[in-house]
């Protein structure tokens, strides 16, 4: 693992810094479903633990309990799981510390470095100031530390309104960094929370919560994203002001987050979701890319792939769609299915007849199944064209294609309805030319796929495309739901696949031959097949990496 941050860790390590050992940790809040840029923290997290020859927690920052759920908290887990790590007995909750953290603040309190202030939220914000001016002290800030105890204290008792008090540290009101004017570290809120219910009626912040949750725990390296780099001078001022040893406390690091073309992994606008839920595929959140198809091992790539960076920018989608392509090729099975059903009749082949034609499962294994071929076959209605250009090299009047496993056919007639269009077609099979067999025969330009008409499935396809439409340089709009991409989802009721995925539960990969990859929806039954299409087979990022 090469990045700057193991590049400071290597550095701490040599200035005799953390010789208990290298020490991470994974800190969602639980207010939401974790997303792909929530992997890459997990993959960076646990990577480096893992590198380092050290450990990770996962803790959850639950201090604001009107916007947690259990849900998350569950659904957090089972993705950092799914994703390929494992947290052990170390998983930790910032309710577990509220009563230390409390007693934190009163020792910055009684130190003088906190102070219980009436302003009201709005008179905090304007008395903060701006990036060019500097903010003013709130007329409260000079009250004693006897007084500020009593009040601090009062707060906790319930004996003021919501909203009516703050505690906040005493810092300086003119520094240049917003964040160190003076930040609140606590706030009444009475709020059931989760895990503590009723106990607390006061709730610490989560700028003051996260760095002393840090320290309680032994982490020696904080790593975060750009956003809270202004947040590290108060971070460190915290861990100062309470007598850390800096060369055991904890290290705040930040990296570039992830941005992705055509996605938005905002939790404000995910909420806003005009979709069927937090895990529906077109989501870019782990539980939607784990129910589409995508793998753990596609995503732990792609986020090694992107690498750890200092400045924010711009991930093509094409990358991720490119890890996930290259994975699936080697894991999944071929099969063949027809999205789009033009019936053919065989004429020259006999009624009632079933061949059973063998049909490689995978290019690099050995094993086959075997497909029915009968008199009468479905395929792609795009794969016949009755006006074809020269360069048309499928099926057409007149014209020769091979079937995939199976034979060459000719197209001898159309046939159409009264509107004139086209309902089938009636070919002939070579039978010297028998796919694979000794007596192959000729050769033609086009290979299309097929199914049995009387053998075939009936399954219901999701095609998914991005949630989102972007300009030329992969922006978004600022109002994301002009940006909705009507035909992001697509279902196709009446697909037809081969009969071989018979027994295939929730879970599956398949390469659509010629198609893409598509894989069983937990939507699926034994009496109802349902395949969300992955990835398409054309990789554009593969080709921007060749040229």
């Amino acid at each position: 693992m090469v990045n700057f941050i193991q590049q400071e860790i290597e550095n701490d390590l040599k200035e005799g810094k953390y010789s208990d050992g290298i020490h991470t940790r994974f800190p969602p809040e639980p207010n939401g479903y974790l997303h792909v840029g929530h992997a890459k923290s997990v993959c960076l997290n646990f990577g480096l633990a893992n590198y380092n020859g050290g450990v990770c927690n996962l803790r959850f920052d639950d201090t604001n309990p009107t916007k947690e759920d259990v849900e998350y908290v569950d659904s957090i887990q089972e993705d950092i799981k799914w994703l390929g790590f494992d947290w052990e007995d170390r998983k930790f909750y910032a309710s577990d510390y509220f009563g230390k953290l409390y007693e934190y603040a009163v020792e910055l309190t009684r130190r003088g470095l906190a102070y219980v202030d009436d302003l009201s939220a709005e008179e905090i914000r304007e008395y903060r100031g701006t990036l060019t001016e500097p903010g003013k002290e709130s007329p409260y800030r000079n009250r004693s530390v006897e007084e500020n105890l009593n009040l601090f204290e009062r707060m906790k008792a319930g004996e003021f309104p919501d909203g009516s008090k703050v505690l906040r540290a005493k810092i300086d009101m003119a520094s240049p960094n917003i964040t160190m004017r003076d930040p609140v570290i606590y706030r009444i809120a009475r709020a059931h929370h989760h895990r503590t219910g009723d106990d607390w009626l006061i709730y610490p912040m989560y700028d003051f919560a996260h760095p002393l949750s840090d320290a309680i725990e032994n982490i020696t390296h904080s790593v975060c994203t750009l956003e809270f780099e202004d947040h590290r001078p108060f971070y460190d001022w915290l861990l100062d002001s309470l007598g850390f040893d800096v060369k055991t406390r904890p290290r705040q690091i930040e990296f570039a987050r992830l941005d992705l073309t055509n996605t938005i992994t905002s939790k404000r606008k995910l909420l806003k979701k005009h979709v069927r839920g937090w895990d529906d595929p077109r989501m870019p959140t782990i539980s939607g890319m784990r129910r589409r198809g995508f793998t753990p091992e596609s995503i732990r790539d792609f986020c090694e792939r992107i690498g750890v960076a200092k400045s924010n920018s711009l991930v093509d989608i094409a990358l991720l769609e490119h890890c996930v392509r290259e994975d699936l090729n080697e894991r999944a099975d071929r099969i063949m299915a027809v999205l789009n059903p033009l019936k053919i009749v065989l004429t020259n082949v006999e009624e009632g007849k079933v061949e059973y034609l063998p049909a490689e499962n995978h290019p690099k294994r050995g094993d086959k199944r075997f497909v029915p071929f009968t008199r009468e076959i479905f395929i792609e209605r795009d794969d016949f064209m009755e006006d074809a250009p020269k360069k048309f090299f499928r099926l057409k009047p007149g014209g020769e294609v091979r079937l995939k496993h199976a034979y060459i056919i000719k197209c001898e007639e159309v046939i159409k309805d009264a509107e004139g269009n086209v309902t089938e077609l009636h070919c002939t099979i070579d039978p010297t030319s028998k796919s694979g067999g000794a007596t192959a025969g000729r050769k033609v330009k086009g290979t299309i796929h097929w199914v049995s008409a009387g053998h075939a499935l009936k399954a219901e396809v999701r095609l998914y495309d991005y949630l989102l439409t972007t300009d030329e340089n992969g922006n978004l709009p600022e109002d994301f739901i002009a940006a909705l991409n009507p035909d992001s989802l697509i279902v196709i009721d009446n697909a037809l696949v081969e009969p071989s995925v018979k027994l295939t539960g929730p879970g599956k990969h398949f390469q659509f031959l010629r198609l893409g990859y598509f894989f069983t929806d937990p939507d699926t039954t034994p009496d109802h097949l349902v395949f969300n299409r992955v990835v398409g087979l054309k990789d554009t990022w593969a080709k921007v990496k060749n040229n």
